[in-house]
């Protein structure tokens, strides 16, 4: 056997202007990990790495060289050796690059599965179970988010997420008290998603104002990196907080446990992409339900590759709360696949097939290694 890791990247073009607290987003770089054996060249496992600029800490200037050596390192590894235990092979070439080590982890689990795009073997993949997920509400101007709110409305979603936090609070607040007075926290579940903007000086009083609404959870009220006031916040907020970013470049499980246990928020929030991947979620999992807290898993804007493994590996959890799936939908130019939302499902439809020939005919702009 003789296995070979490449890389390319690819280009995904948002179908809209895509508004966050750090900015505005129309298009987002994909680099795709391809392993295959020589001896066998129809068995092809993919993964994805897609750091997100701004906030993954892969997110560097040398990213692509760094992806090309980490092929080189793969490359080099007697596989039959380490009897593809994943975790030693992740921690040989590339220990602190979270998106890359999402890549390779999905790739080889991809690979020793047949190539055939299935991660985990879970009713997911099957059609036979499917995966509530929240409806997503981007930044921009009120009359553009009051539309997103409509629109996931009419395709059946009960949990919708906003993204607040650059528009006028006021403005925003409004529109969260639109919903409210159209249907009850039981007829649909609110969350909304900070993305780190609120000041130290004024987070509370937001959090009190956004109590009102029968708000499920807030995804980090203020930037990440003090959990002196994260844990304060934790404390006395009326609206359950949720940690996104805060989790982002803590690798060793102990630095994951203090952390948890000194900030004790209700719910933290998974991305793999941005902490290392299947392996490092799990900790997080682990921690957390020793903990008593709460979690979902939610994509980072990858493409449907991404995507796909991501709600594979969610389908292996008893998780009832609706996960942050639902990005598949956003590029013009996303790869092909099965996935399909319907009335605030996430699910596979056995009827519709992968198309990787945009990949394979080499439309992406390949990565020397």
């Amino acid at each position: 056997m003789s296995l070979k890791a490449t890389s390319l990247k690819y280009t995904l073009h948002f179908t809209f202007e895509a508004g966050t607290s750090r900015g505005i987003l129309t298009q987002k770089d994909s680099y795709f990990i391809r392993i295959s054996d020589d001896e066998d060249p129809s068995v092809i496992g993919w993964g994805e790495c897609a750091p997100l600029r701004g906030l993954s800490i892969d997110d560097r200037p040398d990213f692509a060289e760094q992806l090309a050596q980490t092929c080189q390192t793969f490359n080099q590894l007697d596989l039959q050796l380490f009897h593809w235990n994943i975790p030693i092979v992740l921690q040989l070439i590339s220990d602190q690059l979270p998106s890359i080590q999402f890549g390779f982890e999905t790739a080889m689990l991809d690979y020793v599965n047949g190539g055939t795009r299935k991660v985990f073997d879970t009713g997911f993949i099957s059609g036979a179970k499917e995966l509530p997920i929240n409806g997503l509400v981007w930044m921009g101007k009120p009359d553009f988010m009051r539309r997103q709110i409509e629109d996931k409305l009419e395709a059946g979603f009960t949990t919708i997420k906003l993204k607040i936090g650059a528009i006028d609070f006021q403005q925003e607040c409004a529109l969260l008290e639109s919903i409210r007075n159209r249907f009850s926290a039981e007829q649909i579940t609110l969350r909304v998603d900070v993305n780190g903007a609120f000041g130290q000086e004024d987070a509370l009083n937001k959090l009190n104002c956004l109590a009102v609404y029968d708000i499920h959870s807030i995804e980090q009220p203020i930037r990440p990196g003090q959990p002196e006031l994260m844990a304060e916040l934790c404390r006395q907020s009326p609206v359950p907080i949720a940690l996104d970013e805060e989790l982002i470049g803590h690798m060793e499980y102990v630095d994951k446990m203090r952390l948890l246990k000194k900030i004790q928020p209700q719910y933290i929030i998974l991305k793999p992409t941005l902490l290392g991947g299947f392996s490092h979620c799990s900790q997080w999992i682990e921690i957390a339900n020793r903990l008593g807290i709460g979690w979902w898993i939610t994509s980072a804007l990858e493409s449907n590759i991404g995507l796909n493994a991501i709600a594979q590996y969610t389908a292996q959890f008893k998780n009832p709360l609706p996960q942050g799936l639902g990005t598949g939908q956003l590029y013009h130019n996303n790869i092909e696949s099965p996935l399909t939302i319907e009335s605030g499902f996430l699910k596979t439809d056995l009827s519709k097939s992968w198309n990787l020939e945009m990949l394979e005919a080499g439309r992406g702009v390949r990565v020397e290694s």
